[in-house]
């Protein structure tokens, strides 16, 4: 295996074990992207390598950035990756977030785990036998880390301010059926040239309120974090 990736026209440093960025996860860039100016607060949660960091860095320039991972493998390349254009922290979801970030973030751009857990044994290797299962395994539907951030993005984005994650094709209208009853406008956007999906789910008045769906806001004190799928 390399020890880099391309990206979205820049070569991502990989290492053993961090999962490696896939094409499809531009489409998470682009529909960052297009919310974004420079200086904006971004969040690349879940961060993997920091490719989607490195990418939004490319595109919209600088910005106050902050990229979070729970594998320390992940966060060591991204920090690499990323130099001394944003800051990398290692932890649970929204945990290690600076506090400075609450309320105020323009984006946050995610690529969680989504790949159903019975589902993971049918992948190709080159992915089951050599990324850790924790960049992998998005629960019993795949939605665990879905459930997890509708319920807690709310607390760190602005009013107006969205989270773009991705999803499979047939997990998009379950993952925003998740975010609508956080209180999320949610929508759904696709990419054929890259067979890319994402949701883009925009805070409004209620989730910066904290009035989304209880079972939500339950849903988001149990499951396992973990980086990108």
């Amino acid at each position: 295996m390399l020890g880099w990736a391309a990206f979205d026209g820049h070569r991502i440093r990989v290492t053993p074990g961090v999962f490696v960025p896939r094409t499809r996860t531009t489409v998470v860039v682009e529909q960052a992207a297009r919310l974004l100016h420079r200086y904006d607060r971004v969040v690349d949660l879940c961060c993997g390598a920091g490719a989607i960091a490195v990418a939004l860095l490319g595109r919209v320039g600088a910005l106050d950035l902050v990229a979070s991972d729970i594998d320390p493998d992940a966060v060591d390349v991204a920090a690499e990756n990323i130099g001394d254009r944003g800051i990398v922290v290692a932890g649970d979801l929204f945990a290690p977030l600076p506090v400075r970030f609450r309320g105020v973030v323009d984006v946050i751009a995610v690529n969680a785990p989504y790949v159903p857990t019975d589902a993971i044994a049918t992948m190709p290797a080159e992915a089951r036998d050599h990324e850790h299962r924790v960049a992998l395994d998005g629960g019993g539907d795949g939605l665990d880390l879905h459930r997890r951030i509708a319920a807690g993005a709310g607390e760190w984005l602005r009013p107006g301010g969205a989270v773009v994650i991705e999803v499979s094709s047939a997990q998009a209208s379950d993952s925003v059926a998740v975010f609508a009853s956080a209180g999320f406008a949610a929508r759904i956007e696709h990419d054929d040239e890259v067979d890319g999906t994402c949701v883009v789910a925009v805070a409004t008045g209620a989730v910066a309120a904290g009035t989304g769906d209880p079972a939500a806001a339950a849903a988001g004190e149990t499951g396992i974090s973990a980086p990108s799928a």
